[in-house]
């Protein structure tokens, strides 16, 4: 498990998420917590169970990203899912062990990743005699070195290659069951893929092409199935975090209408946040020390809303501040991936420099933090709007623009935007 220190991680978010500090530091301490009981001996590592946390905010304002940056820093397995999108046992819909299943998919992916790295050089060599077998079959050995130069140099990746290419089955046969009905059938295609022959057929492709699918092949027979089974496990209960969203959507107790359900949902998720074990087609999974980060906007449900269990699983909770028009300012100059920066990088590659005065970018904040005080306040959602709409010409006229350099400053933006924005009736829909 990677090691950060919470100031580390802290500084780590601050480069994609602006403000929210309050959060930051929660799942900071979170994350360090995690090392520490990793570095505790004997019987009290088991004992040392994850605090869960509960964010509390409107839209837009950083909750998800926060959890998914969390997640990819600490190279862990993550799964975002909607509690709303789940239903009490007994009615039709997705149970809540799902998402302890979706996770382990999640881990499997990760581990397969990292174990086709390991073997990417030793895939590489086998791949490129693969491919000298299939330009120069049965040729002397002079001529097989010369063909492995331009090769590598590139100066024969757009001819054309016959390799064979794998072709297994996957049946579509599902089948009920009490894991539920994507599960099984998951099960008897992978079954039914084993229990069937390995079949090839020829399909040509450039040597490009053939280079990299051959890599993959190679890559994938290297890897042990059953080890990165068993390290994925290891790692879904040991460092898996689930981000749970709109809890407040299940927060209700009105039993009336279509959330009849809601509190069974709840219900069935305390097991799952307290630790069980959850069968899945890969193994058993105990979730004592899964991380969950749940959140939601409790305008209307309130956190004392939710079954008495419940709450007392979400131990740590943090208010996230709705943002302002100085937090839209930062949010488009300073994280490394802002909006502006992906813009110019859009439109450089069709050769125009885009460019952005700082008076545009206070104009372009005014307009989004005016917009989500008339309308319905999405948070810095409103930004991709805005932008895209402020843009469109642009974007649609780049290709006949070639080396031209595009200037907003604020009194582009305002003639662009400003008669839309303060007729809200049109900005309910345009922006």
């Amino acid at each position: 498990m990677k090691s950060f220190t919470p100031r580390e991680v802290v500084s780590e978010l601050d480069r994609y998420i602006i403000g929210q500090a309050d959060a930051k530091r929660a799942v900071a301490i979170a994350l360090r917590n995690r090392w520490r009981r990793q570095q505790v001996t004997g019987e009290m590592r088991d004992e040392i169970h994850p605090k869960n946390i509960l964010m509390m905010g409107p839209t837009g304002v950083g909750k998800t990203e926060i959890a998914r940056r969390l997640a990819r820093l600490a190279g862990a397995p993550f799964v975002k899912v909607e509690a709303s999108k789940f239903t009490e046992v007994g009615y039709v819909g997705r149970d809540v062990e799902s998402i302890v299943r979706d996770l382990v998919e999640a881990g499997i992916k990760l581990v397969r990743d990292e174990e086709m790295r390991k073997v990417r050089a030793s895939a590489e060599r086998v791949a490129e005699e693969r491919l000298l077998d299939a330009l120069l079959p049965g040729g002397p050995e002079a001529t097989r070195e010369k063909l492995r130069a331009r090769l590598r140099d590139g100066e024969l990746d757009e001819r054309e290659v016959e390799i064979d290419v794998a072709d297994r089955p996957s049946p579509t046969v599902e089948v009920f069951s009490p894991q539920g009905v994507e599960q099984m059938g998951f099960d008897l295609k992978e079954l039914m893929g084993n229990l069937m022959p390995r079949r090839t057929h020829p399909r040509r492709m450039t040597v490009e092409q053939a280079r990299t699918h051959l890599i993959d092949d190679e890559a994938q027979r290297m890897i042990d199935s059953d080890v990165v089974r068993e390290r994925a496990i290891e790692a879904v209960e040991q460092s898996g975090i689930v981000f749970l969203d709109e809890l407040d959507k299940i927060a209700g107790r009105d039993a009336r209408g279509p959330d009849v359900s809601r509190e069974g949902v709840q219900r069935d998720l305390l097991p799952l946040v307290e630790g069980t074990s959850v069968p899945t087609k890969h193994g058993s999974v105990r979730t004592d020390h899964v991380l969950f980060i749940a959140a939601g906007a409790f305008h209307v449900a309130r956190p004392s809303d939710l079954i008495p269990e419940l709450q007392g699983r979400f131990p740590i909770r943090v208010e996230l501040e709705p943002l302002d028009e100085d937090a839209f300012v930062r949010i488009l100059t300073e994280p490394s991936n802002a909006l502006t920066e992906q813009y110019r990088a859009l439109l450089a590659t069709e050769g125009v420099e885009l460019e952005f005065k700082p008076d545009a970018i206070r104009e372009l904040a005014r307009i989004a933090a005016q917009v989500n005080g008339s309308t319905e306040n999405i948070g810095a959602r409103r930004l991709h709007t805005v932008l895209e709409r402020l843009l469109e010409d642009v974007l649609f006229e780049a290709s006949d623009l070639g080396g031209t350099q595009v200037v907003f400053d604020a009194a582009r933006v305002h003639d662009a935007l400003d008669a839309v924005a303060r007729n809200s009736d049109i900005s309910r829909f345009v922006l």
